[in-house]
């Protein structure tokens, strides 16, 4: 298989199983030993070696993932935050707002998401989950909560704001626990119209 070709597979179904199925899957493996069996007749000999082969494979794949499990985690919470955002807005309102929020905004809750992350250990890493209920009539967009305690971490909102003479804006902002979310972080805005933007969730 050509190379680039292995690698958009590895990297597309490692989005699709939002990091399960990882490079270092022994998936990967038995991929490459099924070629390599049909490209060369010496092949047979390296079977008979494969339990030994096998075993330090696994040994590394375990040291590997512990290390890449935090980074699954952030990796699978960015997704589910694009993805919570989306539901947010609805197909009346993502349309019309999804290209400036790509650009401007979600990096912006990338990098508070991993300013945050930053500040944890692996261990505490591994507890976090993001809620999945954005609002219909609040600024609730999505939290990241300690599933171990049940405290959330941080708080991502977006507040619809109807300035005189210009109309209407989104403030998207966030809060952290280290204020006990009193602080507004100003992510960005984003300009809707004049008209009465329609409900979120629609």
């Amino acid at each position: 298989m050509k190379k680039w070709w292995q690698k958009t597979l590895v990297i597309s179904v490692a989005l699709l199983t939002f990091g399960l199925i990882t490079p270092n899957h022994e998936i990967w493996d038995a991929l490459e030993n099924g070629q390599a069996s049909n490209n060369s007749q010496g092949s047979n000999i390296q079977t008979n070696n494969q339990p030994n082969t096998q075993i330090s494979a696994v040994v590394e794949q375990e040291i590997s993932t512990e290390d890449e499990l935090p980074q699954q985690t952030i990796e699978s919470i960015l997704f589910a935050a694009k993805e919570q955002s989306y539901i947010k807005f609805g197909s009346r309102i993502a349309p019309v707002i999804g290209d400036e929020f790509e650009d401007r905004i979600f990096p912006k809750i990338e990098e508070a998401i991993q300013q945050t992350l930053t500040r944890m250990d692996n261990e505490s890493i591994k507890y976090l989950s993001i809620s999945n209920q954005p609002s219909q009539n609040g600024e609730k967009i999505f939290h990241i909560t300690n599933e171990e305690d049940g405290q959330d971490l941080i708080r991502f909102h977006v507040r619809t704001e109807k300035r005189p003479q210009d109309g209407f804006y989104y403030n998207f902002h966030y809060h952290t626990v280290e204020d006990q979310f009193v602080a507004h972080h100003t992510l960005g805005d984003i300009y809707w119209s004049k008209n009465t933007p329609p409900k979120w969730l629609s």
